[in-house]
């Protein structure tokens, strides 16, 4: 034979295109003589992740693949030899049958093989019964049982007839199964007119077993371009049992891994204020460096609405501008609770934009902008069983710049509500614009010196009613200033970090200050903060359970001094308590932002113990603390009264994980002091409160049968709240998973604002589900499917909606509605 290209190479060409024309980028995976492809075993998410990724695809449920009864897995895997590599033509085993290949040579130049002709070049291996070749025009035609294997195929075919110069070949009724992405189908007749064109005729693809396709790709047609890397099929059908669910005249798809313009995959479902719906998108593929996504969409209950996303990639930026539009939106203005903010306009939108820019010398512009039509926008478009519960949209836009002890920023912040339950005055303060310094220099190798520095502008777009004597929302500009010096001595198991700043605040109100009651219009604040804080660490070895552990006890003070400055004439920009926790016991603040600085004169005492592995790891914590007070604390903002106490809550916290199947995290807090309540009782009475629990949660997780997980969690807060959330995905069997979430409130609290009182008034729900989901996954071979409904709370008044998704992947090919997956990795912890 002459040193020629494998007469199957023709053929191997158009199954090589066909699959790279129907299958999504492939999961790698090592074949075995004799089984079916598979991925690896899926590893799962550490518990007390906060979000697991999606698995990936997983073809262990498929059957052994009776196409692979001829694969040769020492054949090498290296098609680079092909090129220097010699076509060997062999005698000996073919299907089990015995047999020496005879060759005729009927006339010059032309070779009659048969007797089960194996013809053998580098990763290419090709049998047949009957094979004739002419060296002269490099004419072959091969036929009875004809089987062929490269590095990454296998392919059959009744006969196969053509030239290898030039690369032009037919085949009748193939079957291909690819080895490294399980695609597989078969074609009427294959035609390869050059190595970059190939035709198909009758066609399918699937990654189903074969002889079993749940699904699969069909065409009339496939006209296979490797130039551009685009294929066209016309007359095509998406098949599923094989019914066919989806009908596209003409379809055009990649062949490889550049982008190409098409449709993407629908989107519908069904919610409780938009009805049924349907999105159709389809792809732009613009250029190398810039795209874009047109997706029209139809509510059954409001009409028409048209998005569109644009992305681009520049040398020194990157961003995407997403705008969803419904012109004429037909559905009601549903204002149950009389704070929508649509004024009778029909016209609803959401704007999304973001933008990273490096503008050189060390300048970087960064900006995310998210705005709504109105309030109602989310309520009546979220689709996706997450942003359905969007209640605050945030903007910002800011250009940075940073130095070796110094960083510095000037932007914007903005503020749109969307809980269509809550006014537009609950949305914070516009900051425009704000600018911050922050340097920080070490002088010593134990003395660092700096500056933290912010300077914002506060607007109110839509500001609360002015009640009598009580101070509102006013505009105005904020300098806040905070030098300090910081040590830290430390030993191997010590440490002592004494802290000294000196703050000073700066306001300059609008003109109408006293309007919303303000005596003064350039109020101020300046005082001192000092602290230290000091430790010992402690170890010893132990031993529980059989299992040897490294133990620690810490011994924790932290000594807080702040003198007591009256702050009642400073508005409240962006300040409120923060919740009251085991680190709140080492900070120098109670509130958050510059408007409200606590007045302190404190001693915390903290202790802690760790039980460490051989390896390092935290397998028990447990840690005990508290603040004692030798002053009162006089420093005080709406629903934070002066305490006259001599000690904080007991704050107590326990965390175990001692295997990798189950954690528990607990917290809680035991106020030992009584003191008046902020809020009015049923009886409209005020009220005393304290020698009682504060708050208690306990979370706990655990693993069950693999990738199953079961999740509860107790959540308690003293005239707040009380909560229970279950949460659970349960292996019924290898293909079947059970899912459900319900979160129940024994008690849910509302403050409510006291019209010109400047006091609050609760109201309280009892004995209500706040959100609860349930629903079913399958997972096979080559398909997989999730039904999932929900009842959830979507605003401030404790409104409800219902919504149903379904989602359906096609294992190599793509999915249909993928929201679900992304609900349910935030709804149920663990979860993949």
């Amino acid at each position: 034979m002459p040193k020629r290209r494998l007469l199957a190479t023709a053929v191997a060409f158009i199954v090589s295109s066909a699959a790279q024309a129907a299958q999504a980028p492939p999961t790698t995976a090592t074949p075995s003589q004799g089984a079916t492809t598979q991925t690896a075993p899926v590893v799962t998410c550490a518990l007390g992740s906060f979000f697991c990724p999606s698995r990936p695809l997983n073809f262990n449920l498929c059957r052994p693949n009776a196409m692979l009864g001829f694969y040769e897995p020492e054949i090498t895997k290296d098609t680079s030899l092909r090129e220097t590599a010699v076509t060997d033509v062999h005698s000996g085993i073919d299907d089990g049958n015995v047999g020496g290949v005879k060759v005729e040579s009927p006339e010059p130049d032309v070779y009659h093989l048969t007797g089960g002709v194996r013809l053998e070049r580098a990763d290419q291996v090709m049998r047949a019964d009957d094979v004739t070749y002419n060296s002269d025009s490099t004419a072959y035609d091969a036929k009875g049982n004809v089987r062929y294997q490269e590095a990454g195929m296998l392919v059959s075919a009744d006969r196969m007839t053509g030239t290898t110069t030039p690369n032009q070949a037919d085949a009748d009724h193939v079957a291909y199964q690819l080895l490294q992405s399980r695609g597989n189908g078969i074609a009427d007749h294959a035609k390869v007119m050059d190595p970059q064109h190939g035709r198909f005729s009758m066609a399918t693809y699937s990654t189903c077993d074969i002889g079993n396709h749940q699904w699969e790709f069909r065409a009339k047609t496939l006209n296979l371009n490797k130039d551009t890397g685009v294929g066209v099929a016309r007359s095509a059908t998406i098949r599923y049992k094989n019914v066919p669910f989806m009908y596209l005249p003409v379809f055009s798809f990649p062949l490889d891994d550049r982008r190409k313009s098409g449709f993407l995959y629908p989107t519908f479902g069904s919610n409780s204020y938009s009805g049924a719906y349907l999105t159709l998108p389809y792809y732009f593929n613009l250029a190398p460096n810039y795209d874009a996504t047109v997706e029209p969409g139809f509510y059954s209950d409001r009409g028409l609405m048209l998005g569109g996303e644009f992305r681009y990639l520049l040398p020194q930026s990157n961003g995407s501008f997403d705008l969803h539009y419904m012109a004429h939106d037909k559905g009601p203005d549903q204002d149950i609770s009389g704070t929508s903010d649509r004024d009778g306009s029909k016209q609803r939108w959401l704007l999304q934009i973001a933008n990273s820019t490096n503008l050189g010398d060390g300048y970087h512009f960064g900006a995310n902008v998210n705005r709504a039509s109105d309030n109602q926008y989310f309520r009546d478009f979220g689709n996706d069983l997450y942003s359905s519960g969007v209640g605050l949209l945030s903007s910002s836009a800011y250009v940075t710049k940073g130095g070796k002890y110094w960083s510095a920023a000037l932007g914007a912040d903005d503020y749109q509500n969307v809980d269509a339950g809550l006014p537009n005055y609950v949305a914070p303060y516009r900051r425009w614009p704000r600018g911050t310094f922050n340097f920080n220099m070490p002088v010593l190798s134990w003395l660092d010196a700096g500056i933290d520095t912010e300077i914002v502008n506060f607007r109110k777009e839509d500001a609360a009613p002015v009640s009598p004597g009580v101070p509102g929302q006013v505009d105005g500009t904020r300098l806040d200033l905070a030098p300090f010096v910081a040590a830290d001595f430390q030993g191997a198991s010590w440490f002592v970090r004494p802290r000294v700043e000196f703050r000073n605040t700066d306001y300059r109100l609008n003109t109408d200050y006293q309007h919303y009651n303000y005596a003064e219009r350039d109020p101020s604040r300046s005082l001192p903060i000092a602290n230290v804080d000091a430790g010992l660490i402690f170890d010893k070895q132990t031993s529980l359970f059989g299992t040897n552990y490294t133990q620690t006890l810490e011994p924790r003070l932290y000594y807080l001094y702040v003198p007591y400055r009256n702050q009642n004439n400073l508005p409240l920009f962006d300040t409120s308590e923060m919740s009251f926790d085991f680190w709140q016991l080492f900070t120098n603040n109670r509130f958050s932002g510059a408007d409200r600085q606590m007045d302190a004169n404190n001693l915390t005492a903290a202790l802690t113990t760790r039980l460490l592995d051989d390896h390092g790891v935290e397998r028990m914590s447990a840690s005990l603390g508290q603040i004692r007070y030798f002053s009162d604390q006089k420093v005080q903002s709406p629903l934070v009264a002066p305490t006259n106490f001599a000690g904080s809550d007991y704050i107590a916290q326990l965390s175990m994980q001692f295997n990798d199947d189950w954690r528990m995290n607990s917290s809680y807090q035991w106020n030992p002091n009584r003191k008046p309540s902020p809020y009015l009782g049923t009886d409209g009475q005020p009220f005393e409160q304290g020698h009682e629990t504060d708050l208690a949660t306990v979370q706990i997780q655990r693993r069950i049968k693999g990738d199953g997980i079961i999740n509860f969690s107790y959540r308690y807060r003293r005239n707040v709240m009380e909560q229970f959330d279950t949460s659970v995905v349960f292996p019924v069997s290898e293909r079947w998973r059970a899912l459900a979430r319900w979160v129940f409130a024994r008690r849910d609290v509302l403050p409510v604002t006291v019209p010109g009182t400047g006091t609050f008034n609760t109201f309280t729900f009892s004995h209500r589900t706040l959100d609860a989901a349930v629903g079913v996954e399958y997972d096979s071979c080559c398909v997989a499917f999730r039904v999932l409904g929900r009842h959830y709370v979507h605003d401030y008044t404790r409104q409800t909606a219902n919504a149903i998704m379904f989602e359906m992947e096609f294992k190599g090919l793509g999915s249909f509605n993928p929201e679900t997956g992304s609900y349910l990795r935030r709804a149920i912890l663990g979860y993949q």
